[in-house]
Formats: C-alpha cells, structure tokens, sequence
C-alpha cells in the first residue's frame, strides 16, 4: 500500500501505525501524487475492499484526528483478528546486507524483525519455561533442539508487537525446522507469507565479510570500505586501527565475529547454500518466494526488496 508520508505519521502518534491499512483492506492502491508529502509504501498483504476509504483518508488525512482513540484501537483490533498475519523470512549468506534490509523493512511495515539468537538469550535471561530449558542444554555443552528453538518463538511471537506479524531472521536454517515452524504457525491459524532472499556472488562476499564490525549490545553493522565508523582511523598498514573502531551512537567499541575470515567463509557459504536451497524449494510451490541482486546500489537494493515483498512479487 502506498500511504502519504503525513497520514503515516499521524497514525504513528497513536502508535497505531496500521489503522489506515486495515481501512484500506487487501487491495493495492497508489497515491496517485495527493494530498502531498510524498508516498512511502506499506506492504500488509491484506484483504480485498477497502477502497473508498483508503481514498478518502489518503486525501483527507487530517480526519483522523476526528476519529476516537477507541474507535482506531478496535479497527486495530479486528484487522489483528481477521486479517491474514505477515510472516516473513529473510535469507541470505553472511555478508548478504540482512543487518541492513531487515531494519527498514521492520520500519516500513511496522512488525518486529526477530532473531533466534535474540530471543535466545531474552528466554534464558527473563527465566522463562522453555529459556530454562535451553540454559541447561546450553551449560551442558549440547545443542539447543529444533523443538526447544520453535518453542520460544512460538513464545515471543505472543508479544503484543508480533501481533499483525514478524521477520525471522536465522531461522529456519534447515528444511526440518521449516516444516517444524510451519506446523507451529498452522496451530495458531497463520502461515509463512512471504520469503525473499538476499543474492550475492560468493565471490563478492569476502570483501564484505573480512572488513565488517560489529557492535555488540544493538547489532549495528559497520565496514571499513562501505560504512566505516566515523572514528576510524588507518594505520601505518592501512589497515583500522581497532581502538579507534567505535559505535557511533554509542562510542563503545566494535568487534569483528572470529569466524569473518577468509578460510571461515568457504565452510560458512558451503554449509549456507546446502542448507538454504531445500528450504527455498520448499515455499516455492506456495507462490511466496522472492529473490533479491543484493550485488547491486543499496538503494537500489531496497526498491527490489520493497518489490518483491509486495504480494506476488518475486
């Protein structure tokens, strides 16, 4: 859906960002250039109808200071409950841009990007059922299992935020846990709506993997040639100097995972098209797979993205 940029915004204020999609229903429509402040879009993947009042609100944004708090929060309320719920995942080798695309499309659509590692560490943190178990597989040296990983996103994906949908990213990594988090999400009466994957030459990602830092509280991303910390300063060798590799909005300090080497990567985008193309075999027949040049601009990146997250888009 396309939203002018001061509908959106006013809808943001009541931190019901998607009233006017729920108004709008499932169709597709553009803006056609009124009411002014440009266009951004909004992709829900919605219901059929709607289209006499996504005309109206999109010229005439301003009526939705006339509409009661409570009148939004049940319009809210019913899109969550009879709307289709958008669950996306997002693919794509190390180094592929997921820790720069994920962020936006959470931004533009309003629902959580999550991370298995994230949620993780939260379930062992906040001591829940299902964290506990996995903390004491975790102290024994063993793997934590499919079941135990779906279980605390089934958890997490209970969250008030989660409730018009989510991004997954890291998971499912193999065509197992796809089909243990299909089974899940068929439980709850949803299913996986859309999957896009990021494309790169395995050839183009050493550059991208072996000068990346991270910072470790927030997952900001940074590289040495693309998007260097505005503290960073070479050495006599040329290379960063790592104590002037610090977070910008922080100033804490960057790390580089051990495992962005050159001799790492091989085995990591080995062990990442082995395990990604079942899993993209798998949705294929549901129509819901897009594929992404991430080899490309990063604007240009997003539009593609933005593209093939529209419903048929690939």
């Amino acid at each position: 859906f396309l939203f002018h940029t001061d509908m959106l915004s006013r809808l943001a204020s009541r931190s019901i960002p998607r009233v006017a999609a729920a108004a709008a229903g499932r169709r597709a429509f553009s803006s056609g250039g009124g009411g002014g402040g440009g266009a951004v879009p909004l992709i829900l993947g919605l219901g059929a109808g709607g289209a006499a009042a996504y005309g109206y609100l999109s010229q005439n944004p301003s009526a939705l200071d006339f509409v009661p708090a409570s009148d939004l929060t049940a319009m809210e309320d019913k899109f969550a409950t009879y709307w289709p719920r958008n669950v996306m995942i997002i693919f794509g080798p190390p180094g592929s841009g997921k820790g720069t695309q994920g962020p936006k499309i959470e931004g533009m659509l309003g629902i959580p990007q999550l991370s298995t590692g994230d949620m993780l560490r939260a379930a062992v943190k906040n001591q829940t059922e299902i964290g506990k178990k996995a903390q004491a597989i975790m102290k024994s040296g063993g793997l934590v299992s499919d079941d135990i990983v779906v279980g605390i996103i089934k958890d997490r994906i209970a969250e008030p935020d989660c409730k018009f949908g989510f991004i997954l990213d890291g998971f499912p990594r193999t065509l197992p846990q796809a089909q243990a988090l299909d089974k899940m999400l068929a439980l709850e009466g949803a299913a996986v709506t859309k999957v896009v994957e990021l494309d790169v030459p395995d050839a183009i990602l050493e550059e991208r993997i072996c000068g990346r830092w991270i910072h470790k509280d927030s997952g900001a991303s940074y590289h040495v040639k693309f998007k260097p910390p505005k503290t960073m300063k070479l050495g006599a060798d040329g290379k960063p100097d790592p104590a002037t590799m610090l977070d910008d909005a922080t100033g804490e300090a960057l790390y580089q995972r051990p495992d962005d080497t050159a001799t790492a990567l091989v085995k990591r985008l080995s062990e990442y098209h082995k395990m990604t193309v079942p899993i993209l075999k798998h949705y294929s027949p549901n129509g819901i797979v897009g594929s992404v040049n991430a080899n490309q601009e990063m604007a240009k990146v997003w539009d593609d993205m933005q593209a093939a997250l529209k419903s048929g888009g690939k």
